[in-house]
């Protein structure tokens, strides 16, 4: 698996994930995490072709509405229903500044 994320990090200018298994998710995770740590400032959408990640986009929101991620982190992850909107999102896609609470009052930028 690593070979194969390392292989599309090299070559690509974006990641577009179609519906698919446990491999799917974790690969667009990882991408996700290495934009959240500014590694890699590549776009990364979800094809929700017929609503199959909206369980999971539901999940993400309640997440940041639950403060486990930044509404900057949920903002790595674009979605639409279909190419053509999703290659424009994408196309318009800018990295954000996202920060850190560390504790009490200090937060980290990058």
């Amino acid at each position: 698996m690593f070979d194969r994320l390392n292989a599309m990090f090299n070559h690509a200018d974006t990641f577009i994930a179609l519906p698919g298994g446990l491999g799917t998710l974790e690969e667009i995770f990882h991408i996700s995490s290495w934009v959240q740590l500014h590694i890699c400032h590549k776009p990364t959408g979800l094809l929700n072709v017929n609503g199959f990640y909206d369980n999971l986009l539901s999940f993400l929101d309640q997440a940041m509405e639950q403060e486990f991620l930044t509404s900057s982190a949920r903002q790595i992850i674009i979605s639409a229903a279909t190419a053509e909107q999703l290659i424009d999102q994408l196309q318009s896609f800018i990295p954000v500044m996202l920060y850190f609470k560390l504790g009490g009052d200090v937060r980290f930028f990058i």
